[in-house]
């Protein structure tokens, strides 16, 4: 899936166009982005409950039982 996106402030003026263009494309979307900040910033409220951790996995707990001699 390809997305075609455009920003809003050019939206009346280029999806109509657009989407004709693509319209025989049904791996094409064409959307209006429609944000208004970034997510990222400082101070986001967004989330909230956002942890840090190390993401390897934990070692397996107990001992390893001796290998057979042949």
């Amino acid at each position: 899936m390809i997305y075609c996106v455009i920003p809003e402030v050019l939206a009346d003026e280029l999806y109509e166009k657009l989407t004709a263009y693509y319209a025989g494309d049904p791996n094409v979307t064409v959307i209006v982005d429609r944000r208004q900040g970034s997510r990222r910033e400082r101070g986001a409220s967004a989330g909230g409950n956002r942890q840090r951790r190390d993401r390897r996995r934990s070692r397996v707990t107990g001992e390893m039982p001796p290998l057979k001699a042949d």
